[in-house]
């Protein structure tokens, strides 16, 4: 077994920690028994390129435990939990490459190492490894069936290759699955990034003028949580839809220029480039803290930030101070990636459950179907969204109504009027 990791002896506190997100992931453990037992997955090799954390560790526990033959690398250079990835290798016999702070060299690298693999399905968040794939390793395609991607900038890029015919086999978008983006980018995105920005600063939401850049699920959930903990938020966004919905749902809409004046705390949500600027910089408040929860570190316009900044220091942990001409103090945190991964754990374990769930069923459904599909982004198919949230309903201990058939016909006629 092949793997780079930054200490084996860290794997007894990692299996620990894996062993306690377990706990709340009560769906994962459901279908992992399954696998146990069936074996649907026997055969089958599979490179998933994911934040190696704790609940990502049960995923693939649960991969494994259906057949695979699973190698895992990290989706972010800073998201890595080294205990996590140690356990992985030494406990649960999972090929892992990752390193929490590796730098570009080794994190392609790692893509690379685990493409080697020479997989039949692909589980990507962010869609570094499809686009590796597309690049540089085409050779690599032969037995493909298809693959997953877990995260909302990943379908982006996915479906530009798929506008430009370039999509190589099928993937299935598990970000856009109910069970997935109303849960996990609004709560885990929310709580998670909150903590992540607390960690790194021990800084007092309450009282404080937070922004909250695009209000898709993502900044929905943040908005609601920094409310939640007495913030006052200010919502940036260029979809009138969603700006319309921030303004209902009680929160200050402006554009981001006239909220670089008056934020403490700004937090980027987008999945697009350069949301805040150089010319944004110069307008912020002294001691101003800037973070992004959006998966690349291009939200903010670091390399401006570092050019036109007097002088640069690091001040806490995850935390950059830069000092502009103005003499005011810009804190960037955790060089722009992901705050919530890098700074703090991410995702609470019970929400990421029903992610990961997703993920698993949709492998499955690959294993019988993806022959079948054309190569383009599917929607997880509503049977699997449907069963997802039906096993957490009954993990939680929640029932509901069926419809009679006297209801059902109803819904089916259309003779019975006013």
């Amino acid at each position: 077994m092949k793997f780079d990791i930054k200490k084996a002896g860290l794997a007894s506190q990692g299996t620990k920690r894996i062993v306690w997100a377990d706990r709340t992931m009560p769906v994962l453990a459901q279908i992992r028994q399954r696998f146990t037992k069936q074996k649907p997955l026997k055969g089958l090799r599979i490179a998933a390129c994911l934040h190696v954390t704790t609940e990502t560790a049960n995923l693939m526990r649960t991969l494994k435990a259906g057949g695979a033959d699973v190698v895992l690398c990290a989706s972010n250079p800073l998201s890595t939990q080294d205990d996590t990835a140690a356990s992985l290798v030494k406990e649960y016999g999972i090929s892992t490459y990752a390193i929490k702070g590796e730098n570009n060299k080794s994190y392609y690298s790692h893509i690379r190492s685990t493409l080697e693999h020479h997989p039949n399905i692909t589980m990507d968040d962010g869609a570094d490894l499809v686009s590796e794939l597309h690049g540089k390793m085409r050779s690599h395609m032969n037995g493909i069936i298809g693959g997953t991607e877990e995260t909302t900038t990943g379908v982006i890029r996915l479906r530009s290759l798929q506008a430009q015919g370039l999509l190589a086999y099928p993937i299935v978008a598990i970000n856009d699955a109910n069970t997935k983006h109303f849960f996990d980018n609004r709560y885990g995105t929310g709580q998670s990034t909150i903590d992540g920005i607390m960690r790194a600063t021990n800084y007092l939401i309450a009282g404080s003028a937070f922004v909250v850049c695009g209000y898709g699920w993502c900044g929905r959930g943040l908005a609601s949580r920094a409310r939640g903990m007495g913030a006052h938020v200010i919502v940036t966004e260029i979809d009138p839809l969603r700006a319309l919905e921030a303004v209902m749902d009680g929160f200050e809409v402006m554009p981001i220029k006239d909220a670089a004046k008056k934020g403490d705390v700004f937090v980027t949500v987008t999945g697009n480039l350069n949301v805040i600027r150089k010319e944004h910089f110069p307008k912020m408040k002294d001691g101003a803290i800037i973070a992004n929860s959006g998966h690349f570190n291009a939200e903010i316009e670091i390399p401006a930030l570092r050019k036109m900044a007097r002088k640069a220091r690091i001040v806490r942990e995850f935390v950059e101070e830069f000092t502009l001409a103005n003499g005011r103090r810009i804190c960037l945190l955790a060089d722009g990636r992901l705050v919530n991964l890098s700074a703090a754990e991410g995702h609470p374990a019970a929400v990421m459950d029903m992610s990961f769930a997703n993920q698993a069923l949709v492998v499955e459904y690959m294993v019988k179907s993806g022959r079948m599909l054309e190569k383009r982004v599917y929607d997880v198919p509503p049977r699997i969204d449907a069963e997802v949230a039906r096993l957490k309903l009954a993990a939680m201990g929640v029932s509901i109504d069926r419809l009679t058939p006297e209801q059902k016909k109803y819904l089916a006629s259309w003779e019975m009027g006013t």
